[in-house]
């Protein structure tokens, strides 16, 4: 499941860019797209704002079709504090518009797998697709608005993998 787990995030890396090329992160002294897997990440002690971090929850596989079908549960969690000019007043919206990118990044549902252990990436022979997202309730938490929305990422598997 990792080449379909890296081929989302990869697919979701590039549509940020295309969507929102403003929306970055500083990460080990280099600017990224503002978006990371929190697996492959050292541990936070809070969250970035304003960063859509990518968690993978939990597996399951469908041995009952001509190819094993895997899927595994993606949560996406992203908070803002809105913008320090407008003193926060702003976090409603600064929440919208993320909730506005995650959409436009998810679609189309689906995109090629990869395998992103060989340089360059190498095309595998099935497609990685996925559900819509569910997304759960704005939490408030002191000055900071966050959100998450689950989405379920399905591949056949293939030889090797």
């Amino acid at each position: 499941m990792q080449n379909a787990k890296d081929s989302f995030y990869m697919a979701l890396r590039t549509r940020l860019t295309a969507i929102n090329p403003e929306r970055t992160i500083l990460l080990r002294g280099a600017v990224r797209p503002g978006i990371l897997v929190e697996e492959a990440e050292a541990s936070f002690s809070q969250l970035p704002n304003d960063v859509f971090v990518l968690r993978w929850l939990g597996m399951a596989v469908d041995m009952d079709l001509g190819s094993a079908m895997a899927a595994e549960q993606c949560e996406v969690v992203y908070q803002t504090c809105g913008a320090q000019s407008f003193g926060g007043l702003d976090r409603g919206r600064a929440l919208s518009a993320m909730d506005e990118e995650l959409l436009a990044m998810i679609q189309p549902f689906y995109t090629p797998k990869l395998n992103y252990a060989a340089a360059p990436p190498a095309a595998m022979l099935t497609q990685v697709f996925w559900d819509e997202p569910v997304f759960a309730p704005a939490v408030v938490r002191r000055d900071r608005l966050s959100r998450s929305a689950s989405v379920m990422v399905y591949s056949y598997q293939e030889q090797g993998e």
